[in-house]
């Protein structure tokens, strides 16, 4: 989705009565920037709120006096008669803590119905109290588009190009290759990552792209569902399997070059099950084909998603397809498939059972480029 429908859509749902906003995303600057454009549309004054200052109008100096107590905050905005736009940041915490904050919030909410405007809320996951939830309309902000991360990426080289010399040792579909690599950071992720390899050398190349790789690792790392394997292993270390081999060739263009890809209406390939007795070299093969299509590799350890409480291995699932969704493209290794989820059987209550239905829901409707290679002993099971 693109800059212009988002602030469309926006736009839209203020003037349709949606006067409570969740927006879904952790890029606050984004998202501040993204607002300037819907309060000029709509011609309304743009507030925003921190712990630290209150509120305070964009382009103004100085805040509204006590208001950096979110319940006063939202006193302030129920007794205002006029229509605006209150971006609340860093609000989650308060929300979880306060449930006389909840009466505030609806009180403000249902003020601005008849002066017009709406409370904007940003941040991750946010949870909103029971009393508070129905009104609120939740707007899933999309990570940057290509066009962004390349205007990001020409600002960086022109700010860069003042200081230093920058060699552009980079092609244009080298440059569309790293573009695809940053996809699922920030832009503040892609900035610092950017600006940190051209310092390094002083030029923009496509080996720059392990920078990105690295960041990403750290994402995975950080939450611990899923596994960063290095790719060592490649198609030469495996004996026979031609048809494998052939199979994976023909698809390499489509993985390496998405954009003429998609001039033939060719998709990201999905994945692939390899099925054998134990030792016969199916984690050997899964590691080659990251090798072969230049991908880092991931491996889900089921043992990692189960949790004791009742709904949070499903969650915990969730949690990791979206990670690997914001790494990709990526190869998402799941060794002894028959094991990570169980067909048939009671004996965990059916966790088991419905997380495999989450996992082929989201095999059929993922976006993300995430080549699945699942490995198995039993296909009965």
């Amino acid at each position: 989705m693109s800059q212009v429908d988002l602030v469309h859509d926006l736009v839209l749902l203020v003037r349709s009565g949606h006067q409570l906003l969740h927006l879904d995303t952790g890029e606050e600057e984004r998202v501040s920037a993204l607002l300037l454009h819907v309060a000029d549309r709509l011609d309304h004054p743009l507030f925003t709120w921190t712990r630290v200052q209150g509120i305070s109008r964009v382009g103004l100096p100085g805040a509204v006096y006590d208001t950096d107590n979110p319940s006063k905050a939202f006193q302030h905005v129920a007794a205002s008669d006029q229509a605006g736009l209150y971006h609340f940041k860093d609000l989650a915490p308060h929300l979880e803590q306060d449930a006389v904050l909840a009466a505030h919030v609806k009180e403000a909410a249902e003020k601005l119905r008849s002066v017009g405007g709406a409370i904007l809320v940003t941040g991750p996951s946010v949870s909103f109290p029971d009393s508070v939830d129905p009104m609120v309309t939740v707007v899933t902000i999309p990570g940057p588009t290509p066009e962004e991360y390349i205007d990001l990426l020409s600002q960086i080289i022109r700010d860069m190009t003042k200081r230093q010399h920058v060699e552009m040792a980079i092609t244009n579909d080298e440059i569309k290759l790293l573009v695809r690599h940053l996809a699922g950071l920030t832009l503040m992720e892609s900035k610092k990552i950017l600006t940190k390899a051209i310092i390094e050398d002083g030029r923009l190349a496509v080996e720059d792209i392990r920078h990105v790789i690295e960041a990403k690792i750290a994402i995975v790392e950080r939450d611990g569902l899923l596994e960063y394997y290095p790719v060592e292993s490649t198609l030469t270390d495996i004996a026979d399997l031609r048809s494998l081999k052939a199979w994976l060739a023909k698809r390499k263009a489509v993985v390496t070059q998405p954009e003429r890809a998609e001039e033939f209406g060719l998709s990201f390939p999905r994945g692939l099950l390899l099925l054998g007795v134990p030792g016969c070299g199916k984690s050997l093969c899964a590691k080659a084909v990251a090798a072969e299509w230049q991908m880092p590799l991931l491996k889900l350890d089921p043992s990692n998603l189960y949790n004791k409480y009742i709904g949070e291995s499903e969650r915990n699932f969730k949690r990791a397809m979206r990670t690997a969704e914001q790494i990709a493209p990526v190869v998402l290794w799941i060794d002894e498939l028959e094991k990570a989820f169980a067909a048939g059987g009671s004996e965990d209550g059916g966790v088991s059972q419905r997380i495999l239905g989450s996992f082929l829901t989201w095999m059929q409707d993922r976006t993300g480029d995430v080549f699945v290679v699942a490995t198995a002993n039993d296909i009965s099971r």
